[in-house]
Formats: C-alpha cells, sequence, structure tokens
C-alpha cells in the first residue's frame, strides 16, 4: 500500500447535531460509575465496606489487570459483530439492564464473614468490570465510525467528554451527600439506594444513544478476517503505541491522585470552619468540602473542553496536549506545599489542574480514531474495535497501577480508617496527592512527544482514505 500524498480535498464535516448529542449521552451512562471508580472506589471499600487496605490493593490490581486484559477480545468480538443496527451499537440495547443490575450489587455490603465479604467483592468487581467493558468498548469503538471525517470525529469526542464532565459533576455533587441522606445512620445501604438510582438513569442513557446514531465507517469490502493480522497491525501501528504508552501514565497520573482524594480530604484537611461571602461562618464537614472540590473540578474540566478545541485549532492537537499537561502538573505538584489552611488556594489549583488536565481525554479519543485510519491507510485494513479496545485497556492498566500504588502505600505507613492518622500516614496521603503523580505526568509528557502524527499528515491521511473509498465504490453516506 502506498502512503504518497493524494491532492484531495478532505471530506467536510455534516454530521448533525442531534446525532452528537445522541452520542454523548452514552458517556453519561458510562461516567456515573467511571467517575465513582475513579474518585470512590477505594474510599467505599477502606471505610464502607471495610476491607483492609492491603486487601483492597491487591485486589484492585488483580481485577483491573484482567478487566484490562478483556478490553482486546471485546474489541475483537464487536469488530466480528454483524447485525441490523451494525457492530457495536447493538451492546448498547443487549448490556444496558445488566450493567445497571451489576452496579446495585457492587455497592451492596452483605453481612458476613471477613471472607465471605473479601469473596463478594472479588466477585461482584469482576461482574461490574466485565459488564462495563462489554458496553463501554462498542460504545468507544462506535466514535471511530460515526463518521469518516477527522473534524467530526474530534467533535464528537468533544461533545462525548462535555456530557462525561456533566456525569462527573452530578456524581462529584450528589453521590456522598446522596448516600448519606438515604443510608442516615446506615451509609452502606445508601450506596445501594444510590446505585438503584444512578443505574436507572443509565438505562435511559444509553438507549438514547442506541436509538439516535448510525454507524457509517466499513471495513473495505476486500479485507479478510483474521485476528492474527489485526493483533499484528495493532502492536505494530507506532502512533497507536506511542499513544498508548501515554495513555496508561497519563491515567495513572489521574488515578493515584484521585484514589486518596476522598481520604486526603477526610484526614488532612479534616472539618473546616469557613466564612463563605455572605453565608454565616459554619463548620463543614469533610464530604461537603470533597465533594464540593471534586464538583469544582468537574465544572473547570466541563470549561476546558470549549477552551482546549479553540486552542487545538491554532496549535494542533499534538502541541496543545503538552501546553495543557505541563499546568495541570504543575497546579498538582504546587499543593504539596499547602496545608489545610491554605484551603481556598487547593480549590483554586483544582481549577487550574482541571480545566487544563481534564480536557486532555478529549484530544486522546480523537488521536485513537487517526490511528485507525493511519492503519488503514498503510496497510489497506481496519480494525477500529480493537483499536478502541486495547486503548481502554490503557485506561484499566493505569487505574489498577494507580489504585496498587495509592493502597500499597497507604498500607505500608499505618493507615487505618476511621482514626487520626499517624504523621508518617498523613505524608503518605499527601505524596500521593501530589508529588508522585506530577512525577508520573513529566513521563507521560516526555513519551508523547514522540507521537509522529500532526495536523498535516492527519488532513493528507484522511483525504487520501476518501479517494480510495470512492474510487472503491464505498464512499460513505452521511445523509
Amino acid at each position: 500500500m502506498t502512503n504518497n500524498p493524494t491532492q484531495v480535498s478532505e471530506p467536510q464535516p455534516v454530521l448533525p447535531l442531534r446525532e452528537k448529542i445522541s452520542y454523548g449521552f452514552g458517556d453519561l451512562a458510562s461516567v456515573l460509575y467511571w467517575q465513582t471508580f475513579m474518585l470512590y472506589f477505594t474510599y467505599f471499600y477502606t471505610d464502607v465496606f471495610l476491607l483492609p487496605a492491603s486487601v483492597a490493593a491487591t485486589m484492585f490490581l488483580v481485577v483491573r489487570v484482567f478487566d484490562g486484559v478483556n478490553d482486546p477480545l471485546m474489541g475483537i468480538i464487536s469488530d466480528r459483530t454483524k447485525t441490523r443496527w451494525g457492530k457495536f451499537r447493538p451492546y448498547l440495547l443487549w448490556l444496558c439492564v445488566p450493567f445497571a443490575i451489576s452496579g446495585v450489587l457492587a455497592f451492596t455490603v452483605p453481612d458476613f464473614g471477613m471472607t465471605g465479604k473479601i469473596v463478594w467483592a472479588y466477585c461482584t468487581f469482576i461482574l461490574i468490570m466485565v459488564l462495563y467493558t462489554a458496553i463501554n468498548i462498542p460504545y468507544t469503538a462506535l466514535l471511530g465510525v460515526i463518521s469518516p471525517n477527522s473534524q467530526d470525529r474530534t467533535a464528537v469526542s468533544s461533545v462525548k467528554f462535555i456530557f462525561a464532565f456533566g456525569a462527573g459533576i452530578i456524581v462529584s455533587a450528589t453521590l456522598l451527600p446522596m448516600t448519606t441522606w438515604l443510608g442516615g445512620e446506615d451509609p452502606a445501604s445508601g450506596w445501594q439506594y444510590a446505585f438503584m438510582i444512578y443505574g436507572a438513569a443509565a438505562i435511559v442513557f444509553f438507549l438514547i444513544t442506541f436509538f439516535g446514531t448510525r454507524e457509517r465507517v466499513l471495513p473495505p469490502k476486500s479485507q479478510e478476517t483474521s485476528i492474527k493480522k489485526d493483533l499484528h497491525e495493532l502492536i505494530t501501528n507506532k502512533p497507536w503505541i506511542i499513544l498508548l504508552v501515554t495513555t496508561i501514565t497519563f491515567i495513572l497520573f489521574v488515578a493515584v491522585r484521585g484514589s486518596v482524594t476522598a481520604h486526603y480530604f477526610r484526614y488532612f484537611i479534616g472539618f473546616q470552619e469557613l466564612d463563605i461571602w455572605f453565608f454565616e461562618t459554619r463548620t463543614y464537614s469533610f464530604e461537603v468540602l470533597v465533594s464540593a472540590y471534586n464538583t469544582i473540578g468537574q465544572i473547570s474540566a466541563l470549561l476546558g473542553v470549549f477552551v482546549v478545541l479553540w486552542v487545538s485549532k491554532i496549535l494542533g492537537k499534538k502541541k496543545t496536549f503538552i501546553l495543557f499537561f505541563i499546568v495541570a502538573i504543575f497546579s498538582t505538584a504546587t499543593v504539596y506545599f499547602l496545608t489545610a489552611d491554605h484551603l481556598p488556594l487547593i480549590y483554586l489549583l483544582q481549577i487550574t489542574g482541571s480545566m487544563t488536565g481534564g480536557p486532555l481525554s478529549v484530544l486522546l479519543w480523537a488521536m485513537y480514531a487517526d490511528t485507525a485510519d493511519y492503519n488503514e491507510w498503510i496497510r489497506g485494513r481496519r480494525a477500529t474495535g480493537l483499536v478502541f479496545s486495547a486503548s481502554t485497556m490503557s485506561q484499566k492498566f493505569g487505574w489498577a497501577i494507580g489504585a496498587y500504588i495509592a493502597l500499597t502505600l497507604m498500607a505500608s505507613v499505618g493507615f487505618e480508617p476511621h482514626v487520626v492518622q499517624t504523621a508518617e500516614s498523613l505524608r503518605g496521603l499527601v505524596l500521593l496527592f501530589t508529588i508522585i503523580p506530577a512525577g508520573i505526568g513529566i513521563v507521560s509528557i516526555l513519551i508523547y512527544l514522540t507521537y509522529p502524527l500532526n495536523e498535516e499528515k492527519v488532513k493528507v491521511m484522511t483525504a487520501d482514505l476518501e479517494k480510495r473509498r470512492a474510487d472503491s465504490g464505498e464512499s460513505v453516506d452521511m445523509s
């Protein structure tokens, strides 16, 4: 296959707004759970389920690595699915109800002894992650086939993350207060009831995506089905490999910090007596403070989506990614030098860090679609589901390693729930919240600097693919 530039115009973006919005609802459903996994799963298991931190650390590593390995398998399956609805959309219809039920089970605390609780935790954790993979891999891969146009896909990715950050705002603002309100003196039942509500909402949102979207980009008609070829081409796709490692380290940057956010506020910040503008002075609990902190972060990240779109049009995706990531790393590291008395500054740095760090996922997922195009461009073969599923695997690995690092270090410095922490334990929480993720972020930037697909190359690549499809009678119907 030649990859010489073809002097043709790139197809114009024409995807209707209603379909972009319909697609976004899928992430509204998914992130009700993903945001909980990132921010509160470790807290739930240590302080509500009451697993020892060391046991929870091992469980997170085992289950999440197992789940991450399942991602490419689900990508291979969805790539080979053939229905009247397409390859990827049907899974939203088939699995939305089972997934919601698994969420209720995962956040149920059984009245068992410790051994029984550990078995229950492993089984329900595995169940929810397997079903999350089975519904979310096809949903994510749908981004790569919803339009042949790179600008369209970037716009859809932006809408996806607008809805994602909207779900993040919902979780950050409502989950802890809702569990307290619904559970009263029994916080465990509050978590269970909360996920009955979240589950019902997720079912509706997934169905909106199923009915409101279409699949338009198909593999070339001449492409032979070969798992061996798909896997070989994936692991030799240099732009994809670089994005994969970048994503692992980026998610590790987010996950280490997110895994200890609730612990940091509960044990380091504590209750705070604050005088906020025209409100009377009152004491705020850690639940209120951490919910406000996470909500501010999600709102800032949502605003950052619009900023990153504007900046990326001027600088391109690669330069924008690097610039925004540097600001996010600086904002994270600076918190190390602050104490509980500097709460307003901690919140301010959350705004700058989230506004620049949050939208980076928008750029990453848009670039993954470009790497699927890249493989078709140089080899004449396309495996969109595998590209995106193996990419979400990197998220799971980053998340697994991040939670494992956080919980293992917490256990090593003597962390115990519901007690006053030692100086060593508090120092460990602070490092996990600041310096450790900042160092990981620097490594991530250094890896990303080698990514080869700039804006000019993507335009030539997209135009060439459109010409090939037209010449072979495979033009995409955008109606």
